[in-house]
């Protein structure tokens, strides 16, 4: 039996000696719309049948949306906003359904239920290996790097707990899942230029145009997405010298100039922009920001989970795999129906 729970979408599974836990959480995000809410039957009972239901699903907001362009006026809140959110859980139930059939557990809401006996939030499997088999050699080389960036010295520890600010992990996993759509979109382009044997004779000594191709930063005051589409994107590409190990992708994403970096670092749909918002936010619930009299942000009640390293580095590739997971997403809409160019 299929249950929404107010969260995400839960599978009531069939008592067995080996089921610790009678409901099994498949995606932390609840699909509202009738078109998400379809799609969640589907992801449960015929996961393999997501793309053909997205078929028939896009051909008829297609229809639904040539109807209303024959209107004079769209209303903001009316038939274009039920359109905008259908094909926002379209993309939503695409990156979920390749989870599934990469036989990758999405990690569920961090909530204080979610907690085990000594307090740590993170009782998820690693799957690691799992992950690396989703990216390319080149791609994976660089995710490598982006985790010893956000891991330190603590990369190669599993083990070890800290107790980390939460709102501080949740712009992480945002701000890693912006890298790996950024990445995969590169990739993308490697690759093809590479089966072709045309790519350039890239150089290590020109970082100066990637850390000026954007200037926006993740607001560490704000929400876990405070931004536009528009992403900084130094750290991602040469923006840290020695610390990054030198690898082809790397090499390849600095023969670009700044103004092909700057299109490659944006996201192309609002719609993909939601639902990063609202993935992080369904994983780690609303920032509660709150400001001193003086106008600085008060710290003193921010929440602190308790996590291993381990945990986090799965966040982060997890992070990382969603982004890329939506580019081909973004790409299998477009392909069919230009929905979310912008």
């Amino acid at each position: 039996m299929v249950l929404e729970s107010r969260r995400g979408i839960v599978v009531r599974a069939s008592s067995s000696p080996d089921s610790t836990d009678p409901s099994d959480p498949i995606a932390p995000l609840r699909m509202e719309s009738p078109t998400g809410q379809f799609l969640s039957q589907i992801l449960i009972s015929h996961p393999h049948l997501v793309p053909a239901a997205v078929e028939q699903q896009l051909k008829q907001l297609q229809t639904e949306w040539d109807t209303e362009q024959k209107k004079e006026e769209l209303s903001a809140s009316g038939t274009d906003l039920v359109l905008y959110r259908a094909l926002e859980e379209i993309l939503y139930a695409l990156v979920v359904q390749k989870f599934m059939d990469a036989d990758v557990s999405l990690v569920p809401a961090i909530t204080p239920s979610s907690k085990n006996s000594s307090g740590q939030v993170d009782t998820w499997p690693s799957q690691e290996e799992k992950f690396e088999q989703l990216h390319s050699p080149e791609a994976y080389e660089m995710i490598q790097s982006h985790l010893a960036l956000i891991l330190g010295n603590r990369l190669n520890d599993s083990k070890s707990v800290a107790q980390i600010n939460k709102l501080r992990v949740g712009q992480v996993y945002a701000a890693s899942v912006m890298y790996g759509y950024f990445l995969k979109r590169v990739d993308e382009r490697f690759q093809l230029e590479k089966t072709m044997k045309i790519l350039p004779n890239g150089s290590d000594s020109e970082g100066s145009s990637i850390e000026k191709a954007v200037r926006e930063d993740i607001r560490p005051a704000g929400d876990y997405l405070a931004v536009s589409s528009h992403l900084e994107v130094s750290s991602w590409s040469g923006g840290f010298g020695n610390r990054i190990k030198p690898s082809r992708l790397r090499t390849y994403l600095m023969s670009f100039d700044g103004d092909t970096l700057q299109r490659f670092a944006t996201i192309r749909s609002k719609e993909a922009v939601s639902i990063i918002e609202k993935q992080t936010e369904a994983l780690f619930g609303r920032p509660e920001i709150v400001l001193t009299p003086q106008g600085t942000v008060d710290s003193s009640k921010d929440e602190l989970i308790k996590i291993s390293f381990g945990g986090l580095r799965k966040l982060v590739l997890e992070a990382i795999t969603f982004g890329s997971f939506l580019w081909d997403g973004e790409s299998f809409v477009d392909s069919r129906y230009h929905f979310v160019m912008n």
